[in-house]
């Protein structure tokens, strides 16, 4: 188990439909979310169906252990979210969002303090529903928590979609007699 092989960070022009420079738009789209700045997740590169997201864990996210420092879980948990959110995102039309439905961790090793990289990758693409899989390495290349999740596709405007506009969501819903 002990080292894997990470693959090479690539940036694309286009992807399904949402164009990239490979710098400016993609570190945009992703780093204005609140978790991005907050804990300070790096885009390293994406293409159709990948994305590498890097995080330098200091001992602030860690619990005390005989062993030392380890990184809490749910950090972990969130830099694979991140990765594999990513790589579902660059499958998406202009039109669709997506919400994770299912995620699960195997936390393989201790994960310290320090740089971590999380590659995400799209398995299958239905109409609705995108399978994820992520890995988590450390600088060295060691394997410490492999993820997988399942996202459903929306639309990303109107009432089925997350991005309803302010004068239609007025309220809760009338019933039949107004």
């Amino acid at each position: 188990m002990g080292r894997v092989s990470v693959p090479a960070v690539t940036q694309s022009r286009e992807l399904n439909g949402r164009e990239s420079d490979g710098e400016s738009d993609g570190d945009e789209t992703f780093q204005r979310s609140g978790i991005w700045r907050t804990l300070g997740y790096r885009r390293l590169g994406w293409s159709q169906g990948s994305a590498t997201v890097e995080w330098r864990a200091s001992e602030d996210y860690c619990f005390p252990t005989a062993g030392g420092p380890v990184v809490q879980g749910g950090l972990v948990t969130a830099l694979l979210d991140a990765a594999m959110g990513g790589a579902c995102w660059t499958t998406l039309g202009a039109d669709e969002v997506f919400l994770t439905a299912d995620l699960r961790v195997e936390f393989l090793r201790s994960t310290r303090p320090g740089v971590l990289r999380a590659t995400g990758e799209v398995v299958r693409r239905t109409r609705r529903v995108v399978f994820c899989a992520a890995q988590l390495v450390d600088a060295d290349g060691t394997l410490l928590a492999t993820s997988r999740c399942t996202q459903i596709v929306l639309p990303g405007q109107g009432p089925a979609g997350r991005g309803i506009p302010s004068e239609v969501d007025s309220g809760p819903p009338q019933d039949a007699r107004g």
